[in-house]
């Protein structure tokens, strides 16, 4: 029998919502430019892709990722998403754009409102679960000074969105995001560790944690004939902080083993 993890969810933080630990990220189904994989690959096409998201549901993943920089991913998760749309906590961004293969970036109030109205229609739905700013970087002065967390908690209370936080790239930002709002999405793998502390600060106040970039190629740490995959699986949940890893493959086979090794581990941990 299939491993899933259809009895391994968790709640994310005090968001309320309740999610798989490995979650679907979807900027392979939007764009192939500008994407930093060692390998190049095709964008699927509409079949490849409802079968991707049919697979990742049966192996209970309820948890999506998306972007307005992520080309015409949530143009094409719309339809695909549709008739299932209580099944699924997607999350999506502001502050990015990319066009031309470049990416350009705005976190002001107004783009900031009217990206989010342009992503619930795209995606097809009245409310979007989690909001992340799509940080250039400049983690603490986009925080403090552009008004984009002002703007989320103004569309907070009006519904359009459940909750919402910084995909960032600095300890300061994270902290800050974590005191502010209600999620951080960071980087933390075999390789690249120094953003724990915004774990730690999530962990003991019940704030809510998706990592990005979970399986970093380049595993030099590793001893001979370690899985690289079981691996980083078990420093991510080693992590009380930690909710969901979000996996960017469309390769059905590497999802159904990543699935697979993130099940083994999670009981093991248990």
């Amino acid at each position: 029998m299939t491993a899933t993890l259809h009895d391994l969810h968790r709640t994310l933080g005090s968001t309320g919502l309740t999610v798989s630990p490995l979650g679907l990220g979807t900027v392979k189904l939007g764009r192939d430019q500008g994407v930093k994989y060692p390998s190049g690959f095709s964008i699927p096409n509409d079949a490849q892709a409802r079968h991707l998201i049919e697979l990742a549901r049966d192996l209970g993943i309820n948890l999506i990722d998306t972007a307005p920089a992520y080309g015409v991913s949530e143009q094409r998760l719309g339809p695909l998403l549709q008739g299932q749309r209580d099944h699924w906590v997607i999350v999506s961004k502001v502050g990015e754009e990319f066009i031309d293969g470049q990416s350009h970036f705005d976190f002001s109030p107004a783009h900031t409102r009217l990206s989010v109205e342009r992503s619930l229609k795209r995606l097809q739905t009245d409310r979007i679960d989690l909001m992340l700013v799509h940080s250039d970087g400049r983690d603490v002065e986009i925080l403090r000074d552009s008004g984009v967390y002002e703007t989320l908690a103004e569309l907070k209370r009006e519904g359009k969105i459940l909750g919402y936080g910084l995909s960032g790239k600095t300890i300061e930002g994270g902290l800050l995001a974590l005191e502010q709002g209600d999620c951080a999405m960071v980087t933390y793998n075999l390789n690249e560790q120094t953003e724990r502390p915004i774990l730690d600060y999530a962990a003991c106040h019940a704030k809510g944690i998706l990592i990005k970039k979970a399986l970093a190629s380049g595993h030099a740490c590793l001893k001979s004939g370690e899985d690289p995959v079981r691996a980083s699986f078990e420093l991510l949940f080693a992590h009380p902080g930690v909710g969901a890893a979000i996996i960017g493959t469309i390769t059905p086979q590497h999802l159904s083993d990543n699935v697979r090794t993130a099940a083994a581990v999670l009981s093991q941990q248990q």
